[in-house]
């Protein structure tokens, strides 16, 4: 098979015009977290997504090298957005050496993406077990069985760890936090809110820190 055949389509010709009504500097709120509100709600009551608070989340390690990969927005307010990992996976390592991070919510379906760009910072361990305590036990065990971003030997492997863990504290039992789990919140230091429309004029407005406790608004050429 040649280069030319290995695509069954001509992805040069796949497009979607989007019909979606604009955003306006007039309609923003006074601040990215209010207006993030106001369109995670949409997405999450009108959008048709899976799972709205789904987002990527792309680090860079010592070196610059960028990596990314999709996780689950577990909270959001004035302070910042947070999510939890392991801290041993490859995204935590590379905020260890480089805490510069950017959160991108791809809505698609509603023609819509926000993104997030800041700097990351380890919760704190209470706030780190009260969340845990409200994960469903399996979700506990599992961050328990998996030493995530490191090489595994099988899926029995992976299953058997989870199976003793299991035997080990039952449905009903408190699970320990795991020390090396934990969450992230990333302080935004500019969010971008990105409303497609007709003929790729889309509408881009974002919110960058003033360094005075504001947020000054542009607007970005599509």
């Amino acid at each position: 098979m040649t280069d030319a055949d290995a695509v069954p389509f001509d992805l040069a010709s796949m497009r979607k015009q989007y019909r979606a009504e604009g955003l306006s500097e007039s309609e923003l709120a006074a601040t990215p977290v209010e207006q993030f509100a106001r369109w995670f709600q949409q997405a999450a009551t009108d959008g048709g997504l899976f799972e709205p608070n789904a987002m990527v989340v792309s680090t860079a390690d010592a070196e610059g090298r960028p990596s990314s990969r999709t996780v689950l927005l577990k909270h959001f307010d004035g302070r910042g957005f947070v999510f939890y990992t392991n801290y041993g996976s490859r995204k935590a390592r590379d905020l260890a050496a480089n805490p510069q991070v950017a959160l991108l919510f791809p809505w698609h379906p509603m023609a819509r993406q926000v993104i997030v760009t800041g700097t990351a910072a380890r919760t704190g361990r209470d706030e780190t077990a009260a969340y845990f305590r409200t994960r469903p036990h399996g979700s506990q065990l599992g961050a328990w069985a998996s030493t995530q971003s490191s090489v595994v030997g099988s899926r029995a492997d992976l299953d058997t760890a989870y199976a003793e863990l299991a035997a080990r504290h039952p449905e009903g039992e408190q699970v320990p936090v795991p020390p090396h789990w934990g969450g992230f919140r990333v302080v935004p230091e500019s969010v971008e809110f990105w409303q497609g429309r007709e003929n790729r004029l889309h509408d881009r407005l974002r919110y960058t820190a003033d360094g005075a406790g504001g947020w000054r608004v542009e607007r970005l050429s599509p």
